[in-house]
Parts: structure tokens; C-alpha cells; sequence
């Protein structure tokens, strides 16, 4: 029966066991790389939309989240609030965070 199947024999013994400094290079490494993809973007476009924000004054034209294009009526600095005027007779009353860019002067009259 020897000719077809190749006897087993037991290993001699375990592999030797890693040292601890691959984990921690490759932890340090995962590290890395959730810092540069992922966190670091994230915080930029956090940043950027924050200075927007602070940067928005009454009369600008804005789009917000939603899709809605206003001009800025009315800007509460102490609350997180700002009144837009959709048409001259349609005001909505909108957070300051759900705008997502400030378009140029014009923009409502063209569209």
C-alpha cells in the first residue's frame, strides 16, 4: 500500500514563534494608513466647511443640502439659524450647516 500513499510521519516540532515587533509594525503601519486616508481628508473638508460657514453673509447666494438656492435675508450670529429668501415673497428659515456653497452674485436671477 506504500506505493501509492506516502506515509505520514509527526513533524519534529512547532515553528518557531514570531517576536512581538512585526504586530507592532504592522499596527503602527494600520495606523498610518488610517491617519493619511481616511482621518486627515476628513478633518480638511471639516475644516474647510467651518471657515464657509463662518464666511457666509447676508445678501450671499447660497445652495444648501437640499438642493434649495436663496439669498440670505437674515443671519443670527448667536444661533445657528439664518433666514432665506427663496422668492421675494417665499422665506425659510434653514440652519447655518446645511449649506454647502456660496454661489456668485447672480446666479438666482439666471437660473
Amino acid at each position: 500500500m506504500d506505493l501509492f500513499i506516502a506515509p505520514a510521519y509527526a513533524q519534529a516540532g512547532a515553528a518557531p514563534q514570531g517576536g512581538g515587533m512585526e504586530l507592532i509594525f504592522m499596527l503602527l503601519m494600520f495606523g498610518l494608513i488610517f491617519y493619511f486616508m481616511i482621518y486627515r481628508p476628513q478633518a480638511k473638508r471639516v475644516k474647510q466647511h467651518r471657515e464657509l460657514i463662518a464666511s457666509v453673509a447676508k445678501g450671499d447666494e447660497v445652495l444648501m443640502n437640499g438642493g434649495m438656492v436663496g439669498r440670505i435675508s437674515k443671519i443670527s450670529d448667536d444661533k445657528d439659524f439664518m433666514v432665506l429668501s427663496l422668492a421675494d415673497s417665499v422665506e425659510v428659515m434653514v440652519q447655518k450647516s446645511a449649506v454647502t456653497a456660496v454661489l456668485p452674485k447672480g446666479t438666482m436671477k439666471s437660473l
